[in-house]
């Protein structure tokens, strides 16, 4: 008796343990019709504010407010990251004196 309780409880263990891949394989990044899906993701970038002790996340509105800084300091554009951390403090003081307004 004690055999077929262990098969039993090593089928429901394997189970378990491969249901989470097959799930991910069928629903993963599939279309209605089974086809691949290719979305491209916007890499998420964060970045920490040492002077205000905070992190700012890098999407499509910090790139705008981030141009808009360059254009007041007539200054051209160059990627955020590449410029140096004094340049970087810079903007995000600007940043925290002109916030968002939803």
């Amino acid at each position: 008796m004690h055999t077929g309780h262990r098969f039993v409880t090593s089928v429901f263990l394997a189970a378990a343990l491969l249901a989470p891949p097959g799930i991910m394989a069928a629903y993963g990044p599939h279309g209605q019709d089974g086809r691949e899906e290719h979305h491209e993701r916007e890499e998420q970038r964060r970045y920490y504010d040492r002077e205000h002790k905070d992190y700012h996340h890098w999407d499509d509105s910090e790139d705008h407010a981030y141009r808009n800084y360059l254009a007041e300091q007539h200054r051209e554009y160059r990627e955020f990251s590449r410029n140096t951390r004094a340049r970087q403090q810079a903007y995000w003081n600007w940043r925290h004196e002109h916030p968002d307004h939803d």
